[in-house]
C-alpha cells in the first residue's frame, strides 16, 4: 500500500485550518442559521462532557464503542475544531488515540457491535481519513498507519467470492459472502476519503462499489437495503450521497431517489431516522438545488426543536434507543453542519 501523498495532505490540512479562521459564506447568517448555531455549540458541550477518561464514548446499551467515538470525533470535525487546536484538541487527540489502539492485527477497527464488525470498521476508517490532513505531527505516523490497515481490510472484505447481486459490496463480517447497502455505504465513504488523501484505492474497488449500489437502487425511485427488496427513505439517502461522492453526480438513480425524498422526505420517529437524517442530509446537499433547499428546512425543523436542555438528543424509536444519546447527538451535528463544509466529504 502506498503512502500518502504528502502535498495533498499538506493542503488539505491548510484548508482546515484556513476554515476555521474563516467562515464559509459571505452573507451573514439568517435567524434559523444562528439556531443551528447555537444546536451545534451545545452538543459540542455536550459530547465534550460525555467522553470517558480513556478517550473514547459509550453507545448506551452496548458500552464504549470505536463507532460511536468515531463519530462523536467526527461531529466536533464538522464543526470546524481540529485536532491540536482549540478548546476540544485534548479530547480529540484522546479520542483518535483510543480509536487507533483498538485496531485488530487484521487491520479491522472494532472493540464491540451491535450489528457487525465492518459496520464499525467503515465508521472508524471514514473518521481515520477525514481527520488524516488534519493531525499534528505526532498523530500523523500513527493515523496513516492504522488507515492504511483498515483500508487494507476493506479492500479484502470486497474481494470475498460472492453472487452477483452481491459482487462488489460488503456486509456484517470481513468474510461475508453477501451484500447490503447499509455497511456498503460506510465502507465506499471510507473508500472515497481515503482515496481523496491519496491513499491506494484503485479506482476499480470503487466502480465495483458503484455498480452494486446502482443494484440496489429501485427502479430509479428510491434505494434499498439489498437488490429485490423495497425502496425507503433511509436506504435512499444511503445510495444518494454513495453515488454521488464517488462521482456518479446526478445520476438517474440518485435524481430519481431524491426527487421521492423531496416529496416525501424523512420523518422524526422513523425507524433508524438518526442515521437516516445523516445520510439523507448530506446526499441531499451534494445532489443540491431544490433537493438540497427543502431537504435543509425540514431537517431544521425537525431537529432544532427537539434538542433536549443538556444540548443532546434521544431517539423516539427503539431502533436506536440503545445506540445512546452520544449516537443521536453526533448525528445530529453532522446533519446539522452539512453547510458550514468543514469535513472534506462534505465539500462538493
Amino acid at each position: 500500500m502506498s503512502h500518502f501523498i504528502s502535498r495533498s495532505v499538506a493542503v488539505i490540512g491548510l484548508l482546515a485550518l484556513i476554515a476555521v479562521a474563516q467562515p464559509i459564506a459571505a452573507d451573514p447568517p439568517n435567524p434559523k442559521q444562528k439556531a443551528v448555531d447555537r444546536a451545534v455549540v451545545a452538543a459540542l458541550d455536550f459530547l465534550a462532557g460525555e467522553q470517558l477518561p480513556n478517550g473514547s464514548w459509550r453507545a448506551d446499551g452496548y458500552g464504549e464503542m470505536t463507532s460511536t467515538t468515531s463519530l462523536a470525533i467526527m461531529a466536533f470535525l464538522a464543526a470546524g475544531h481540529v485536532p491540536g487546536e482549540g478548546p476540544y484538541a485534548d479530547h480529540l487527540d484522546r479520542g483518535i488515540r483510543w480509536v487507533i489502539s483498538q485496531q485488530k492485527p487484521n487491520g479491522l477497527i472494532i472493540n464491540r457491535t451491535s450489528h457487525g464488525p465492518m459496520y464499525c470498521h467503515g465508521i472508524s476508517t471514514l473518521m481515520l481519513a477525514e481527520v488524516a490532513g488534519m493531525v499534528p505531527k505526532h498523530l500523523a505516523e500513527p493515523v496513516r498507519k492504522a488507515l492504511e490497515k483498515a483500508v487494507k481490510a476493506i479492500l479484502q472484505a470486497q474481494d470475498v467470492r460472492k453472487p452477483q447481486r452481491d459482487a462488489g459490496g460488503w456486509r456484517y463480517h470481513i468474510t461475508s459472502p453477501d451484500s447490503d447497502l447499509s455497511v456498503t455505504g460506510w465502507q465506499l465513504l471510507a473508500l472515497r476519503a481515503a482515496k481523496n488523501i491519496g491513499c491506494d484505492v484503485p479506482a476499480e474497488n470503487i466502480d465495483r462499489a458503484v455498480d452494486y449500489v446502482k443494484l440496489c437502487s429501485f427502479r430509479n425511485q428510491g434505494f434499498c437495503y439489498q437488490p429485490g427488496d423495497g425502496p425507503t427513505q433511509v436506504r435512499s439517502g444511503t445510495g444518494i450521497l454513495a453515488l454521488e461522492i464517488c462521482g456518479e453526480h446526478h445520476a438517474p438513480q440518485s435524481l430519481g431517489a431524491a426527487e421521492i425524498l423531496r416529496v416525501r422526505p424523512l420523518r422524526y420517529g422513523q425507524p433508524y431516522y438518526f442515521y437516516g437524517v445523516y445520510y439523507c442530509s448530506v446526499g441531499m446537499f451534494q445532489v443540491g438545488g431544490k433537493y438540497w433547499d427543502e431537504t435543509r428546512d425540514t431537517v431544521y425543523d425537525q431537529l432544532l426543536p427537539r434538542q433536549l436542555a443538556d444540548g443532546s438528543w434521544q431517539s423516539a424509536d427503539n431502533s436506536e434507543i440503545q445506540a445512546g444519546r452520544v449516537y443521536c447527538t453526533s448525528m445530529s451535528v453532522l446533519a446539522l453542519a452539512v453547510e458550514y463544509q468543514y469535513l472534506p466529504i462534505y465539500q462538493r
